[in-house]
């Protein structure tokens, strides 16, 4: 049976990421997407390298057609770091530390990447990578606390950071409606 007869599983537990996974891609996404919780080795290495390993192991779990998520955020003083290891910064610093993490530098620029990664589920596929890139700079932290470490990342040519922004505003510009929409447009076409 091909991939295409099930629906496609978005390996999340995060009701925030699906909440904006979903508003993204709209309704006209063709192919039905569930979510489902499921834990995952913490792999180590280039962004890519991961999102690989991460979509491989979450294949073999779920049996089936999945997308799984890695978003960094990258600081340039830092030659790309916290990068994929942003959840374990952020959990430690919180926004605040991640913008003290700068103190000592002049260059406060920074890049959010998000990569998205599909499998067939099929052993012999190979996993697909979209991705989007939002530059910006890390600010000390502003608006609502309730979505990671979006309090101290201002995109670039914004006055707000992402938690001050509308829902609509953030997605239409943040590096995960950026590669939703290479996604979408992937899977829009391979539909015809």
């Amino acid at each position: 049976m091909s991939w295409k007869a099930k629906p496609i599983c978005f390996a999340t537990g995060n009701a925030k990421k699906l909440e904006e996974f979903l508003a993204i891609l709209g309704h006209e996404f063709p192919y039905q997407v569930v979510n489902k919780s499921i834990d995952l080795p913490e792999f180590q290495g280039e962004t890519d390298d991961i999102c690989k390993a991460k979509c491989l192991e979450a294949s073999k779990i779920i049996q089936s057609a999945v997308i799984v998520e890695d978003t960094c955020l990258c600081f340039n003083a830092l030659e790309g770091l916290p990068g994929p290891y942003i959840k374990w910064f952020l959990s430690k610093l919180g926004p605040e530390g991640l913008h003290r993490m700068l103190e000592g530098w002049e260059d406060k620029s920074g890049y959010a990447l998000c990569t998205f990664a599909f499998h067939t589920g099929d052993p012999k596929d190979d996993v697909l990578l979209f991705k989007g890139m939002t530059d910006g700079t890390i600010v000390s932290p502003r608006g609502p606390r309730n979505f990671g470490w979006d309090p101290c990342f201002q995109p670039l040519g914004y006055e707000q950071t992402y938690a001050e922004m509308s829902k609509d505003l953030k997605n239409s510009i943040s590096h995960r409606g950026r590669a939703l929409e290479a996604l979408k447009k992937y899977f829009v076409k391979s539909s015809k």
